[in-house]
């Protein structure tokens, strides 16, 4: 099978994975199947059928709008399945044909469904994050990889810190830090990355959030005063990102330059 070919079956399991990925997004933060119903119109609810469900393609054909009774369809589906699409073709394109890619394309796709429920929903459901604990340990027991004690004991030692640093500044703040879901994707973080990247990521997730997210979330508070949550998974999505790409590069940076060791 050529290189083209390849990257061309990434892109179309990529689209279909952000079909299913958008379902996710919409129903899990609300606690519905996504199994049933199937996808409907959200304007006069009518089943959307499987020519109107091509991922992009139809959204395009349609216009954005419903072909009964002409709703507006939300482009966030269509961004979701070309950005999915291109995570897939993104970890082809590096990794061949390998276990490698499916751990990459899996984990960057999970943190993309984690990011956009945390910034609509501010919830992180335990679908993306206790489910890709699963599939990081899953993909870790493949040789070659990072190794299943690897991946265990990254997941448990960022779980265990994301708890101490929860309790330690509910204690000191006298009031609720952080959240549970929050606890569980460095969890699955961890179980991808390796304990190191878990660390990066933590240290990444903060610095951007308290570069951007801070700044944004007291604009936002000014111009609506309830919306003064930080969606941290945001950040820490971003971080674990761009752990996985440059990761180990960073960290033999640190411990090289910085450290002199």
């Amino acid at each position: 099978m050529t290189a083209a070919l390849i990257w061309l079956y990434a892109a179309l399991v990529g689209a279909v994975t952000g079909s299913f990925l958008n379902v996710c997004i919409i129903r899990w933060p609300a606690e519905q199947s996504v199994i049933r119903p199937r996808s409907r119109c959200p304007g006069c609810l009518a089943e959307i059928r499987w020519y109107d469900n091509v991922p992009v393609l139809s959204w395009l054909w349609l216009r954005g709008a419903c072909r009964r009774c002409g709703a507006p369809i939300s482009a966030q589906y269509p961004l979701i399945e070309l950005a999915t699409s291109l995570i897939w073709v993104g970890a082809a394109i590096r990794f061949g044909v390998s276990v490698e890619t499916l751990h990459s394309a899996i984990f960057l796709t999970l943190l993309l469904g984690i990011a956009m429920t945390d910034a609509r929903e501010m919830v992180i459901p335990d679908q993306f994050t206790l489910g890709g604990v699963v599939l990081g340990l899953a993909l870790a027991a493949v040789p070659g990889g990072l190794g299943l004690i690897g991946a265990f004991i990254g997941g448990a030692a960022a779980y265990a810190l994301f708890w101490i640093v929860k309790l330690s500044a509910e204690r000191l703040l006298k009031k609720p830090a952080l959240g549970v879901g929050d606890i569980h994707m460095m969890a699955m973080i961890g179980v991808f990355l390796g304990l190191g990247g878990a660390l990066l990521t933590i240290f990444l997730g903060s610095l951007l959030g308290l570069l951007i997210g801070v700044p944004a979330t007291w604009l936002r508070g000014k111009l609506t005063p309830l919306s003064t949550y930080l969606p941290l998974g945001v950040f820490l999505a971003m971080g674990a990102a761009v752990a996985h790409f440059w990761g180990a590069h960073i960290i033999a940076w640190y411990v090289g330059g910085v450290l002199g060791l």
